[in-house]
């Protein structure tokens, strides 16, 4: 078998598995609870975040607004991009909160915590703001993993451009409220070597595995065309290694993410691995899915 046999990914036939009537669903977060998946997405025609449950990752069930923004002339009032994190019972979330009103135009991550999944409590105030140089006026993207072995919170968040951010930063919290950047930051750049990336690269999901993490990301080739990879590090900040069968998800012409590939999520399954990402076609994204049997993600050892 052929190694463009065993890294193919393979498109869910029934694409898109969330969007449709609901409009604009993007940029999304899972857990796996009970045998169940559990996706927060964010919802762009409700200026929110919902949450929505399935039993395969294929089918789910109708969306419930879980947050929301807190109004006009606000930092959040426009909330979406979560990263949903559950330790010791405690569900939390950080996201993306942006200014709408056109006064203070710029995008934040905020934080919210609760109980149960559903009924979330946000912060007043965001957790983490841009300090200027790479970062510009806009944080997005967040996502963040509590690694027990070093009793710390780790944050991987893109930062530059509003309409779409330009690299990757890394920042460390105890708490998950007052966080502490990386000095080297953006960790993770474009590699200008590979066309399909050279433009940006953004919104990273980050999975610590036993030798080291992997980023799922998303690559832009030029504003409005992206795909995604996946790269590899010891310590999820530097000595990045790309998986060579990317870019791993790319546009199919003609279809409903014909124009671009964005945000990806993945998970290890008993079969291989699955990832959700939104598709963009014209103005509409919507959430699809792909396989992809085995561990093989083709890297080069």
């Amino acid at each position: 078998m052929t190694r463009g046999a065993r890294n193919r990914w393979i498109k869910h036939p029934g694409n898109p598995v969330l969007g449709g009537g609901y409009g604009t669903c993007f940029d999304l977060s899972m857990l796996r609870l009970d045998g169940r998946y559990r996706m927060y997405f964010s919802w762009r025609p409700r200026k929110a975040i919902a949450v929505t449950e399935s039993a395969d990752g294929f089918t789910w069930s109708k969306p419930t607004i879980v947050l929301q923004g807190s109004g006009v002339n606000t930092w959040d009032s426009d909330i979406n991009r979560p990263s949903v994190v559950l330790r010791d019972g405690r569900y939390q979330m950080w996201y993306t909160g942006q200014d709408t009103s056109g006064t203070e135009r710029g995008s934040r991550i905020g934080y919210a915590t609760s109980p149960d999944g559903l009924s979330w409590k946000p912060g007043e105030r965001p957790v983490l703001e841009a300090a200027g140089g790479w970062e510009g006026g806009n944080l997005m993207c967040p996502h963040v993993l509590w690694d027990d072995a070093e009793s710390v919170y780790k944050m991987w968040y893109s930062g530059g451009e509003r309409y779409e951010p330009d690299a990757i930063g890394y920042a460390t919290s105890a708490d998950g409220v007052v966080w502490e950047r990386w000095a080297a930051n953006p960790v993770f750049v474009p590699d200008r070597t590979h066309p399909w990336e050279a433009y940006k690269v953004t919104a990273g999901q980050v999975i610590k595995t036993k030798s080291g993490y992997l980023i799922f990301y998303i690559g832009f080739q030029d504003i409005d065309t992206a795909r995604i990879g996946v790269a590899r590090s010891p310590n999820g900040i530097d000595g990045w290694d790309r998986s060579a069968a990317n870019p791993i998800i790319s546009p199919d012409p003609g279809a409903w993410d014909g124009e671009a590939c964005y945000k990806p999520f993945a998970m290890r399954t008993e079969r291989g691995w699955m990832l959700w990402y939104n598709g963009r076609s014209g103005h509409l994204e919507q959430i699809g899915a792909a396989m992809l049997e085995g561990d093989d993600l083709g890297f080069d050892d």
